[in-house]
């Protein structure tokens, strides 16, 4: 193991422990009077948002004209996939702040368009980062490995440990039957994102809050994104990963 590599495994260690903590008081009741809010939501209107997430997701997963799986690379440090991903995210930030300032300034329509633009190029973002650390986005294991690793970005704390548990168990996982709870995968979204993309509607604000969200959504992914596959990487290579 390389001197990087037990860096990384240090910073596996504590991205673990961060992971699977326990919900503070505040983040409980703010779940709580989130489900509260879902609730009032009818049945039909969930199962038209529940549809309309799913249907968009598999539609970007499916590799359309958007999207298309490249060649894995071969042969690089963990060092060097690292570097490369950071270069990576940091042109995704910029078209997603751009995109966010567009939309954010179009009033409610466009702001409204921002979902599933933003979605888009959170996805993207993650198809390339698989791709520089070396897995083949062409396999479907690959694309659900993508769709966990997006949960755990954007979930709140209870789901987010089952989702961590699910990832830092991926070989195992991988083998058994693997569906999607695109209810909960819509809702724990929407609850993540919610209050700022209302914002994202207001006259006047609407553009540098839609900027500034954007920039952060893409940063708050790509250190999940990073993390996972640093995690995985590293189990690869026979390491524990501990959490103090």
């Amino acid at each position: 193991m390389t001197e990087y590599e037990k860096q990384m495994l240090q910073a596996a260690a504590a991205w673990k422990k961060e992971q699977i903590r326990e919900s503070s008081l505040m983040n409980r009741a703010a779940k709580k009077v989130q489900t509260k809010m879902q609730e009032l939501i009818p049945e039909k209107v969930h199962a038209v948002l529940t549809e309309t997430v799913k249907r968009m997701t598999q539609g970007i997963l499916a590799g359309s004209d958007f999207i298309k799986p490249k060649l894995k690379e071969t042969g690089l440090t963990l060092q060097e996939r690292d570097t490369r991903v950071k270069e990576k995210l940091e042109s995704y930030k910029k078209v997603a702040a751009a995109e966010g300032a567009g939309t954010g300034a179009g009033g409610i329509l466009l702001g409204l368009a921002d979902f599933p633009l933003l979605l888009g190029i959170k996805i993207k973002f993650l198809f390339d980062a698989a791709t520089l650390y070396g897995y083949d986005t062409s396999k479907e294991e690959e694309r659900l490995f993508i769709l966990h690793v997006f949960q755990l970005a954007f979930s709140s704390d209870d789901h987010r440990r089952d989702i961590f548990y699910i990832l830092e168990n991926w070989e195992t996982y991988r083998e058994k039957e693997q569906n999607i709870d695109w209810r909960k995968f819509q809702q724990e979204y929407r609850d993540y994102i919610d209050l700022v993309k209302l914002l994202q509607l207001v006259p006047f604000i609407g553009a540098a809050v839609g900027a500034y969200a954007n920039y952060q959504l893409l940063d708050k992914l790509g250190e999940t994104a990073m993390n996972a596959y640093r995690m995985r990487w590293l189990q690869e290579q026979g390491a524990q990963i501990q959490a103090d």
